[in-house]
């Protein structure tokens, strides 16, 4: 009896010990950046939801998609209430820089540019990210199966984005001035005055489910596809804050491919149902 008491309080002692030696929770509020027009990373809706969270700066409106849920994972388990504020997406890095929010999750990816002003964490993908070009069912380009067959299309994409920045890897492309959110740039597709617009994948495929008989989503292989030239979606933080991207990649590294899928399935439902009231 006495060997199995003294047993017992060994696993105690040994469960308190691995408790007592785990870095401390933060006790903060995070104030994350999010662009709100990158269906399904990021979208606004005006009224609340199980799974929305208010936009602090935007009375009336919630954020919701990819990049609102996996920051909402992160904050939970680094121990963190979260809020959210709706930034143009031109203005997100200078905000981080002005202290006016704590991090980006807003369907960013870490090109060598952004990394000389700001830090990124690990990619929260659940795949790599690809690109897509959506184009107008009625144009010319519907069967395009590279990039070199858009050669001569009108293509046009969100500023300050690597997406305006690949579409010069097209032959002979109309480069369109860039607009600076993807409502316009879609609107500028529907109504012919472009070809196409060059987004995420999973992007490409929100729109042609809302636009069934008017858009088109063209997948590229990847030798067939554009030179990206970052590693992945991440999470942006200042360069001081070195403490919270360590906590940040740490819950990063704990998500699962699996419930990084899951996380994206379901939000993609949630887009469908919320498309059109957006």
């Amino acid at each position: 009896m006495r060997k199995y008491t003294l047993l017992f309080l060994l696993i105690a002692l040994a469960i308190f010990f691995n408790i007592m030696s785990r870095p401390p929770k933060r006790a903060i509020t995070i104030r994350v950046g999010v662009e709100c027009d990158h269906v399904p990373y990021n979208w606004e809706e005006n009224s609340p939801s199980e799974s929305n969270f208010p936009l602090v700066n935007h009375p009336g409106f919630y954020a919701e998609g990819y990049d609102v849920q996996i920051a909402a994972l992160i904050a939970k388990e680094i121990g963190a209430e979260i809020e959210f504020r709706k930034v143009n997406f031109d203005d997100l890095i200078g905000a981080l820089n002005r202290g006016e929010i704590d991090a980006i999750f807003s369907g960013m990816v870490d090109t060598d540019e952004r990394k000389e002003v700001i830090d990124f964490t690990i990619p929260y993908e659940f795949r790599k990210v690809e690109y897509a070009v959506v184009v107008n069912r009625n144009s010319e380009y519907t069967g395009a199966g590279s990039i070199k067959e858009l050669e001569g299309a009108r293509i046009i994409a969100q500023s300050n984005s690597r997406f305006d920045t690949v579409i010069d890897q097209i032959p002979n492309v109309k480069h369109l001035p860039p607009l600076d959110n993807q409502t316009a740039i879609l609107n500028e597709v529907l109504n012919f005055r472009a070809d196409g617009t060059v987004v995420n994948y999973d992007t490409g495929l929100s729109y042609e489910r809302q636009h069934k008989r008017q858009l088109k989503v063209l997948y590229f292989s990847k030798e067939d596809g554009f030179d990206l030239g970052f590693t992945g979606l991440c999470a942006g933080v200042r360069k001081r804050d070195k403490e919270l991207l360590a906590e940040f990649n740490a819950a990063i590294s704990d998500l699962s491919v699996r419930q990084r899928q899951r996380v994206m399935d379901q939000t993609i439902m949630r887009a469908g149902d919320n498309l059109d009231n957006r």
